[in-house]
């Protein structure tokens, strides 16, 4: 992908001069993502869990359009899997995708202990001190908004945790308030251009494009 990953994009920002991730496009990026697992996770006839959902695996392509990659840890399983149990389940997923969604907001990199970190800083009400250096600009209430979805994703029991679908679902609404609103750490046009859907990253993925992507991954 022309853009590389996003962990380049947040993490290796040192002599590579990358674009700016602006908080508008850093939603859209990560509601792109959610909108994958979803797909992954509820509509592709035979449940696929990802296994390592994490920021290296997020290419951006020239548009910005993410595409979710590194599927060589996927798996197949039923959806009502012991979540009490050491096995991986769809949840395994969401609690990946919310280490991804901490880094998105503070830049930190993705250690063992993150989610840890990261809830004390959400509960501990000092989230605005560790934004990422890019968004510290962007509507904190929105921000606020994204946090506490991350803080639901990381939960310590599995059956706590939201959905990819309603992972997707709140974090496209947020998408559309920062659409509306540009001038408060937004961009004036942050969807995809139609040559972008069709694919496993996009939010208009259709079915035969995402099995040729997932059957040659697995």
């Amino acid at each position: 992908m022309r853009r590389g990953t996003l962990y380049e994009h947040i993490h290796e920002k040192e002599g590579k001069n990358p674009s700016p991730l602006p908080l508008a496009r850093r939603l859209k990026i990560a509601a792109e993502t959610a909108e994958a697992l979803a797909f992954l996770h509820h509509d592709t006839g035979m449940q696929i869990i990802h296994c390592d959902v994490k920021t290296a695996n997020i290419l951006l392509d020239e548009n910005w359009t993410a595409k979710l990659s590194g599927f060589g840890a996927s798996r197949l399983g039923p959806e009502d899997l012991d979540s009490k149990s050491n096995t991986l389940t769809e949840k395994s997923d969401v609690h990946s995708f919310g280490v991804v969604l901490a880094e998105l907001l503070t830049g930190l990199e993705p250690q063992r202990n993150l989610a840890k970190v990261f809830v004390g800083l959400v509960e501990g009400g000092t989230l605005d001190k560790s934004l990422d250096e890019e968004i510290v600009e962007g509507n904190f209430d929105i921000v606020r908004k994204a946090a506490d979805l991350a803080k639901r994703c990381l939960k310590p029991k599995a059956e706590e945790r939201p959905s990819m679908k309603d992972v997707a679902a709140e974090l496209n609404g947020l998408v559309r308030t920062m659409e509306q609103h540009p001038s408060e750490g937004g961009e004036a046009d942050i969807s995809p251009s139609p040559k972008d859907t069709g694919n496993l990253g996009g939010s208009s993925a259709s079915s035969a494009s995402v099995g040729d992507i997932i059957t040659s991954a697995l």
